[in-house]
């Protein structure tokens, strides 16, 4: 029996949990829809960076004149044969489910062939005005070359010449990011009549081919390789190289073709030459691709196809409080995004910057919002003279652009930024505020588990600690005063869990401490909720922990390589995983230790790269108060009986089966429980 599952085919198993949300027939349609979205743009991002990257390994052991790796070619077909066979049921449930389910609605998505004269003239003019002036028509054959851009969907097209009779090959860029990828029509029923950009240039093509006739045209789409490769680059500073590689993921070498299965071979012959594809690269599909272009569907207007709306909640306590300093000197305060209101968080701040008695602002940032408020505080703060510090992190993978952008826009305003560590990604969620008061200088942190995002928010599953508990601000101080200085010396923590200095070591200590309690005949058991769980070494001391008897639960969204239910290996391990309207993105760590439990919340998943590689914070609750809310979610997951996936040794992914008369669906319940709250 292997020891691990293998990480590549886990996450595709977690994505596989996605489409079943689709497949759920109880849920919304318009949800449905999206978590095709979802399961395409996650595997969109899946083919641009781990597939790339073994590839590259490929590549790399080719041309030092190496054996290519077997276990990674052997990985790559086990790829393939499995997204092979979910693209499959991906499109028969949005051909036999979703899209005679929205007929039923009243809502048609029709091709060319389907329209009337009306419709053809206002496509008409839509095609002529609109979207001709923006294609780029390329000849393709066994002797040119095209660079088809990443992510771009293009049309390729076989015609007859009328004067050869033979077979001639072009390509044209379908221009869904200039105009839309989705076009109602005008219909005088009660309908919503869309249609996609790729059918209209189908329909007004072939007229601007006088000289063949036309065949028929294909639907193409590819992903190319999205990793930086710094280390290529001779620029002097961190946030050059990022800038500088940002074109290189443009145009990167090609990780996944997407191509309409009814394409003839030869003219599929030609566009793996003309692309610089390698074998294994082109993947059949269905007559569309880029699903990920459903998230900007047309959406009608009628709330039974969409989740119940869950108002924002407040804060029963920060809504009233005239001043954060005030109220957070009292007690410490816990946040749960996206139930409760973000803007306290982006408030807290706006105070901060206005606040006279208030010197200094650290903080770091990893993803943050297009429009963001966070940043907009922080450059007030800066111009009202206050001394503000941000750690940028640009090499946050897809948003390095948007990050640029706002260090820029600070440090203009005279912002303090700091760039990326050359060896170490900065991914902890944490700020600082020192105020003077009296004669003294106080300290009131923030302790996240998700970014400094106001967008995310309101879809990812997150919390907050807002604190003036000096043996945890202290601390803070120091991490802070490592990223500033940069200097690589022991720093001890007491309180804080933070890597690269004692994360892997404390969490280490505490789960050995469940062991000798199991082994003492003792209760000893953990609850342990993340996003992935990867790391060989921690996955080794839980299969120790399960063999002396602990107890171990454990709620993952994402890879798990731990295999779970082995019997000398993991008997005493479960592992669930949960799939719901908001995006699992909490880390939870909860020890019984004899009864004195032990909670913390992090920015750290366990994997190698967040235990070793990344500057993470993990920070106790020590306010039992707060503990509540943190151990009631807990509960909640673990008795989850609709959205909950038992992960076993096959991967299957079969929903958990519960007896209880009361159906638990956690998010949901977890919603009333702080309403609820709020409200008594």
């Amino acid at each position: 029996m292997k020891k691990y599952f293998d990480r590549e085919l886990s996450w595709l198993s977690f994505n596989y949990r996605v489409l079943q949300e689709a497949i759920n027939p109880y849920e919304p349609l318009m949800e449905r829809l999206k978590f095709l979205a979802i399961y395409s743009a996650n595997l969109d991002e899946f083919y641009k960076v781990r597939v790339a990257s073994l590839k590259n390994i490929l590549k790399i052991e080719k041309k030092q004149g190496l054996e290519p790796n077997p276990y990674i070619k052997k990985l790559l077909k086990k790829i393939k044969k499995t997204v092979f066979e979910q693209q499959a049921e991906f499109n028969h449930i949005f051909n036999t489910k979703i899209l005679p389910q929205l007929e039923e609605e009243n809502i048609f998505l029709i091709n060319q062939k389907q329209i009337n004269e009306e419709q053809k003239a206002f496509l008409k003019s839509f095609f002529d005005n609109d979207i001709l002036p923006l294609l780029k028509i390329k000849e393709v054959s066994e002797t040119t070359s095209v660079f088809v851009k990443n992510k771009g969907l293009y049309l390729a097209i076989d015609v007859i010449n009328k004067a050869t009779i033979e077979h001639n090959y072009f390509i044209v860029n379908v221009p869904i990011k200039k105009t839309q990828r989705f076009i109602k029509l005008p219909n005088n029923e009660n309908k919503e009549i869309i249609i996609q950009l790729s059918d209209v240039m189908r329909l007004f093509l072939p007229q601007h081919f006088p000289d063949y006739n036309w065949v028929k045209c294909y639907e193409i789409n590819l992903t190319r390789d999205a990793e930086l490769y710094l280390e290529e680059e001779i620029a002097e500073t961190i946030q050059e190289k990022i800038s500088a590689s940002l074109y290189k993921r443009k145009v990167g070498a090609p990780s996944r073709f997407l191509y309409d299965e009814r394409m003839p071979k030869e003219l599929q012959k030609i566009l793996r030459k003309n692309i610089g594809l390698q074998k294994g690269d082109s993947i059949p599909g269905g007559r569309y691709h880029n699903f990920n272009d459903f998230f900007a569907f047309p959406m009608p207007n009628k709330p039974d196809l969409f989740y119940p709306v869950f108002d924002v909640l407040q804060h029963p306590e920060l809504e009233k409080s005239e001043s954060y300093f005030n109220a957070i000197s009292k007690k410490d305060f816990i946040l749960h995004f996206p139930y409760q209101n973000y803007c306290y968080i982006t408030d807290f701040l706006e105070e901060a910057a206005e606040d006279e008695n208030v010197e200094e602002i650290s903080i770091t940032l990893y993803r943050v919002a297009k429009h963001s408020k966070v940043c907009q505080a922080l450059i007030k703060a800066a111009e009202k003279g206050k001394k503000v510090m941000v750690f940028s992190e640009v090499k946050a993978r897809f948003d390095e652009e948007l990050n640029l952008h706002w260090a820029d826009k600070m440090k203009e305003a005279g912002v303090d930024v700091h760039y990326s560590f050359e060896e170490l990604k900065v991914h902890s969620k944490i700020f600082l505020i020192t105020r003077k008061e009296g004669n003294k200088k106080a300290k009131y942190a923030y302790f996240g588990t998700g970014n400094f995002n106001e967008d995310t928010s309101r879809i990812y599953c997150d919390h907050a600690l807002l604190t003036k508990n000096p043996q945890l601000t202290n601390e803070l101080s120091k991490v802070f005063h490592f990223l500033i200085n940069r200097q690589k010396e022991t720093i001890r923590f007491k309180h804080l869990l933070v890597a690269p200095f004692n994360m892997r070591e404390q969490f280490n200590k505490m789960i050995d401490n469940e062991i000798s309690n199991a082994k003492k005949g003792l209760k000893a058991q953990m609850i342990l909720k993340m996003n992935s769980l990867e790391d060989r070494q921690m996955i080794d001391k839980l299969y120790e922990a399960s063999n002396a008897g602990v107890k171990i639960n454990i709620i993952v969204r994402g890879i798990c390589c731990l295999i779970p239910g082995v019997k000398d290996m993991s008997k005493n391990i479960t592992v669930i995983s949960i799939i719901d309207r908001y995006l699992e993105h909490g880390r939870i760590y909860w020890f019984y230790n004899g009864g004195n439990e032990k909670l913390f919340l992090a920015s750290a998943d366990w994997m190698k790269r967040n235990l070793t590689y990344r500057v993470e914070v993990g920070f106790p609750i020590y306010d039992k108060r707060l503990a509540m809310e943190i151990k009631k979610l807990l509960s909640l997951q673990l008795k989850d009986s609709i959205k909950a996936r038992k992960l076993n040794k096959t991967q299957s992914n079969p929903y958990k089966k519960s007896t209880a008369q009361k159906r638990i669906r956690a998010q949901f319940d977890y919603y009333e429980y702080l309403k609820n709250k709020a409200e008594s």
